[in-house]
């Protein structure tokens, strides 16, 4: 038996490679290793019996020979069925991701690890080797949540991290019968009214400072219960704030126990800060410019404090004068014909000259 794992809260961008993997790996089954964003969650809803998902109880781990490992390198992120990866009888472990700062704790037999803007982006070019002539390769609905994922994971490929080969990837799933009502159904949905209540605290209540001109937010929030959805808010959150970069923080009890989950998310416009880099000695992870990562049994101000100040240390000094200048300075006399000034201009590739009396 070959299994295929997506990490825990999966996303659309680790279900629709793990997908598109059953047909590069025909037999293969797909399993959620613990649970999925809410959007997710509505989509398989109505779609799930049109992929090969079977459940964690359903395995016998005697029987597995290769696992597949989509959008994650580490095992902390495979749930219970990270023991799986020690198993005698495993013959391969192979992983497809596009978090290439990642250090892996995983012992792949293969990689497949790019700087593309989707994990979806690196199966779909796999199977349009496999198209021999114009008859689809996918479903429609294997198509749509292939799209999907490429779209949640690249902003609809407006993200700093998306790539000609995300374009081109989408366009081919495009061809292969991508719904584009539902992509638009799932791509921006909506808040829930928790989420909405949430959004009116964390505005009323964001700390803001200014950095080396650009602003930096973030908010503590807290519910009683596990909130889906968090990733949207943090999101609407720093549009509708206009900040440069924004930790939004958001703890709820858990069961049975008197600890609380801590989880973090981070979003930045900002160039050169690395959210990845600064999430993952927490066991966290994710892109430059968005990452996360969930704790326990930690003090969830003084956490969410240390980090701003991490963040606070990535931010790069403005660029002064002396960065933006030339140097000599390039003057030109009062009577200088046009003709020469426009020479001179053209010559040293500049926009503008001094003009320098003499006298």
């Amino acid at each position: 038996m070959n299994i295929i794992l997506c990490h825990t809260t999966a996303d659309f961008d680790a279900l629709g490679a793990a997908v598109g993997l059953t047909h590069l790996h025909p037999g293969s089954r797909l399993l959620l290793t613990g649970g999925c964003h809410p959007t997710v969650k509505e989509f398989l809803a109505l779609h799930r019996d049109e992929f090969a998902i079977i459940e964690r109880r359903s395995v016998n781990p005697k029987q597995i020979h290769c696992i597949f490992i989509v959008d994650s390198q580490t095992r902390s992120r495979l749930g219970k069925t990270a023991q799986w990866l020690d198993l005698p009888n495993l013959s391969e472990i192979i992983i497809y991701d596009h978090h290439c700062e990642t250090e892996s704790d995983i012992p792949a037999t293969q990689t497949y690890i790019e700087a593309v803007g989707a994990t979806t982006t690196l199966i779909a070019e796999k199977l349009q080797t496999l198209q021999n002539n114009s008859t689809p390769v996918l479903t429609p609905a294997e198509a749509t949540i292939m799209a999907l994922g490429i779209h949640a994971d690249t902003g609809s490929l407006t993200f700093d991290h998306t790539t000609p080969r995300d374009a081109a990837a989408l366009a081919w799933l495009m061809q292969q019968g991508a719904s584009l009502p539902v992509i638009a159904e799932y791509v921006e949905p909506g808040l829930s009214p928790q989420l909405q209540d949430l959004l009116k605290i964390a505005l009323e209540n964001i700390q803001r400072s200014t950095v080396r001109t650009y602003q930096i937010g973030w908010i503590l929030l807290h519910t009683e219960e596990y909130t889906p959805g968090l990733s949207s808010l943090t999101s609407r959150l720093i549009d509708l704030t206009e900040i440069d970069a924004l930790l939004l923080a958001h703890t709820h009890s858990l069961k049975d126990t008197t600890e609380k989950s801590l989880t973090i998310i981070g979003r930045s416009r900002i160039p050169d800060t690395n959210l990845s880099e600064l999430l993952q000695p927490l066991g966290g992870g994710g892109h430059q410019r968005a990452a996360a990562v969930t704790l326990r049994d930690t003090n969830p101000q003084a956490t969410l404090d240390k980090l701003v100040d991490q963040l606070q240390k990535q931010i790069p000094q403005p660029p002064t004068a002396r960065d933006l200048m030339s140097s000599p300075v390039r003057t030109i006399p009062p009577e200088t014909p046009i003709e020469e000034t426009h020479r001179i201009l053209l010559r040293y590739g500049h926009s503008g000259l001094s003009v320098v009396d003499s006298s």
